[in-house]
Parts: C-alpha cells; structure tokens; sequence
C-alpha cells in the first residue's frame, strides 16, 4: 500500500556505493575490479553521470550481497527525484514569467482569474486575460499609458488595472458616442453636485451619452485616482475612489471628462494629487483647471474668498454652496486646494460617495 509519503532525502546510487566501500575498506578500484568492470564505469555510477543497468544491478547485488531491487529502486527513484526537481525548477522559471507581466498575486486576490496550482492553467488564466497569446507577447497596453504622477508607478500592475476596467466596460450597453453631445450635458451632469445622494445619477448619464463609467480601485504601487482609456470608440471614465470624499470624487469626475472634451488621446491614468509631475504636463494642467472652472468658477470661488477671509466656517461655505449650487464639501475641496483653509479643518464636510456607486464598484 503506497502511504503517499516521500522520503525527506533522496539518495544517489554513488552516495551509497562510497557508503558501502567505506564500509568494507574498498576502493573504487577493488570495485572494478570485483564486478570486472572498467573503473571509468564505475566512477560514473558513483558520479551519478551513468545510470545502473540490470546487468549492473545484479554485479552490485554480487558483490555487496544485497538484492538486485535494492539497486534498481535506488536509481529508478533518484532519476524520478531528478525529473520531479527539474519540472519543479521549469515551473519556478515559468510562475517568475508570469508575475513579471501581471501581478497574479493580486488578481488571484481580488478573483480577477481563478487560483490553481497547475501552471500550465495559470498561464491560460493569465494571457487570457491581459488578451496575450503567451506570456512572451507583448502586453497591449503598458507602450500607450501616460500617467500623470511623479511617483514610480508599476507598468505592469497599471497594464493589468486597464484590462480589467476594459473587460467591465464590455459589459456595459450605452448609447453613441458624441463629443459634442457631452460637451452640451457639462451643466446637467454638475447638476448633480448639489447633493451627495445624486452622485448615483451620474453613471446612468455618463451612459446614455456614450461614456462608460467604472470604479476599480487601485492596485498597489499605482497611485491611481482615476482615468479615461477609449475603447472600441467609447470613452471609459473610470474612478478608484482611492480618497471616497465628494470633493475628490467630483474633481476626478470633471477631470476624466476635461479629458475627453478637450480631446487628449491615449490612456490617461491620472493622480491628481498636487505636486506631482506629469508625462503630458500641459494636458493635465489644461483638464486641471477647466475641472475647477466648470466645479467653481474662478472669479466666484475668489470674491467669497475675499468676502470671508478669515472667518471660514461651516455657515459661511453652506450658504455659498447653496448659491453656487454645489455640495459644501466641494467648495471645501477648493478652499483646501488654494490654500486659503488647512486641510485638517471642517473634513466633516467631506462626506464619502462610494455607498451611492456601490453597484457600479468593482475590485
């Protein structure tokens, strides 16, 4: 009956021969000699570089009075023992291949493929879903990405982020495309900055005017908070909510669709932290501030600034979002961007918006 168990050693046919003529106070060439055999031979079964025969099996059976299985399981086993080590080293090289195209650790974490143990599935998994056909293809995606951080961002783990967002996209039906279109609903859509609870609004508009609207966090070391990747000529706006407060979901928003609007090409992955530098600086600094325009207009933003400097409180910017019709943590999101009010203060007014977008959210 097999037990299933393996030894925790793996014996060469040569280590026991040097055990044995230890044993007996033999040299290599008293063995050649007893089995008549040249001593090369011998030498190259202690070696381990020629394999023990039959024939050779039963000459050491012979000669060490032990059967002629012992030998022939001891080689048949250690030569089984070589090929186990060598498919296990093959996959080692295969599975290293593997993570540096995709960060499978991740994607098997959030069930963007399906976990297994067999490599050969594994790489299906993984080239079925980066869309390669081995995984020394080339990745379609990481030559067209412009991101717009300073920080050192991983291609691969961005590369993978696209193509997840693009096959949830794919399951989306929205109508035609338009710029134009879009350009038009610009005011409609900012109608739904009045309240936190019309965010949900937003992903069905964005839907009946052709863009395709996702959330996908971000996977680590990408520094994400959102982006526009067009797609079988549809746009896709995609947020990670990376911060899940109304100013930050309103101004990636409205930057994602500057984007658009202002006809930038390629996949834009943005960080629209401050301070970060930018691959196309002159595009981000363009959506960065019709974002703020269309949010706030500039000159209102500065005379209620100039009204209630300093004295910024929760009554002062409620009554000013009232009149501007956006939420007040929106307006608080400029104040904190101007630098007119530290971040640390009145943060109660940056309520979170992920709840109102959970069935568009996705890891």
């Amino acid at each position: 009956m097999n037990s299933g168990y393996k030894p925790a050693r793996v014996l060469s046919p040569g280590k026991v021969l040097i055990r044995e003529l230890e044993a007996r106070g033999w040299t290599q060439r008293d063995l050649a000699e007893i089995i008549d055999r040249p001593y090369q031979a011998v030498n190259e079964i202690i070696n381990c570089n020629k394999l023990i025969t039959p024939d050779t099996a039963r000459e050491l059976a012979r000669a060490f009075g032990t059967s002629i299985d012992f030998w022939i399981n001891l080689e048949t086993n250690y030569r089984l023992h070589l090929a186990e080590k060598d498919e296990k080293e093959r996959s080692i090289i295969r599975r290293s291949k593997l993570y540096s195209i995709a960060p499978v650790r991740e994607m098997i974490r959030r069930s963007w493929i399906e976990k297994t143990d067999n490599i050969d599935q594994l790489e299906k998994n993984v080239c079925a879903f980066l869309g390669i056909s081995s995984p020394n293809s080339p990745l379609p995606a990481v030559a067209n990405l412009r991101h717009s951080q300073g920080r050192d961002s991983d291609p691969v783990a961005l590369n993978a982020w696209v193509q997840r967002v693009k096959q949830i996209a794919k399951r989306q039906t929205g109508n035609q495309f338009d710029g134009t279109v879009l350009k038009n609903a610009i005011h409609e859509i900012l109608s739904y900055a009045a309240d936190d609870q019309l965010v949900s609004r937003v992903p069905v508009r964005l839907l009946e005017l052709g863009v395709h609207f996702v959330v996908v966090s971000h996977l680590p070391r990408t520094y994400l908070d959102g982006a526009v990747i067009m797609d079988d000529g549809h746009p896709i706006i995609v947020l990670t909510l990376r911060y899940d407060r109304i100013d930050s979901f309103w101004f990636t928003l409205m930057h994602e669709i500057a984007h658009i609007v202002l006809g930038h090409e390629g996949i834009l992955l943005d960080n629209t932290e401050e301070g970060h530098g930018s691959a196309t600086e002159k595009d981000e600094d363009d959506a960065n501030t019709l974002a703020r325009e269309w949010l706030i207009s500039k000159p209102q933003l500065t005379q209620f600034i100039d009204d209630v400097r300093p004295h910024f409180s929760k009554v002062s910017i409620d009554a000013f979002s009232k009149r501007c019709k956006r939420h007040p943590g929106i307006v608080l999101g400029q104040l904190h961007h101007t630098g007119v009010v530290g971040y640390q203060n009145l943060r109660s007014l940056l309520v979170k918006v992920g709840p109102y977008l959970a069935e568009w959210t996705s890891n």
